[in-house]
């Protein structure tokens, strides 16, 4: 039975990312994975590493939890919005309060690149946008992706890290939106 963690990056409890999470859990409790969710906007900390890494930064309880869960899971899933080409201010506090070193990586004296602490996981990124993907991917060559998945998951030694892109949420109809929560929901039922 795999161990599935998703991450719901969006603040909102009404927006279609929650129904994506929501969909992706149902899938991949029927295709009997071990789920655990974690919405960020329930979770009490400091988005703020005030101190970067000079000066270690107690970890909240929820901070404690979700690294854990992180650390337990086999596949991480991650929902949220692209949001002027990034990533939620929330999520990037997330990130920055448990990728930590020596959590998510090591620093190696001499050496160019750290040890990667998350090898061994897998991970999804299903990203909802109002930019169309081919502008996304052409003019901005996918920034917030290429941060995401490169810049935290890859540098971390998750792999590999697949992407779905939801767009443009804005302009969909119901008919699209439902379209996108099956399509969520059979990744979710082959755990990918």
């Amino acid at each position: 039975m795999k161990k599935v963690l998703i991450i719901n990056g969006h603040p909102d409890k009404e927006s279609f990312n929650w129904a994506l999470a929501e969909s992706y859990k149902k899938g991949a409790i029927s295709g009997s994975a071990r789920v655990e969710t974690i919405n960020l906007s329930e979770l009490q900390f400091d988005p703020n590493l005030k101190y970067g890494y000079r000066v270690p930064y107690a970890l909240e309880p929820d901070m404690k939890m979700a690294i854990k869960k992180i650390k337990e899971a086999e596949h991480l899933v991650w929902v949220f919005p692209m949001w002027w080409y990034g990533i939620p201010a929330l999520l990037k506090g997330f990130i920055d309060r448990t990728f930590l070193p020596g959590i998510t990586f090591k620093y190696q004296k001499g050496k160019l690149f750290p040890d990667k602490l998350l090898k061994g996981k897998t991970a999804r990124i299903i990203v909802t946008a109002d930019t169309v993907s081919w502008y996304n991917s052409l003019v901005m060559k996918n920034p917030a992706i290429n941060q995401f998945k490169k810049g935290v998951l890859e540098f971390c030694g998750v792999k590999p890290v697949k992407v779905t892109y939801l767009a443009a949420v804005k302009d969909s109809t119901e008919k699209q939106r439902n379209h996108w929560l099956t399509k969520v929901n059979q990744l979710g039922a082959r755990v990918q």
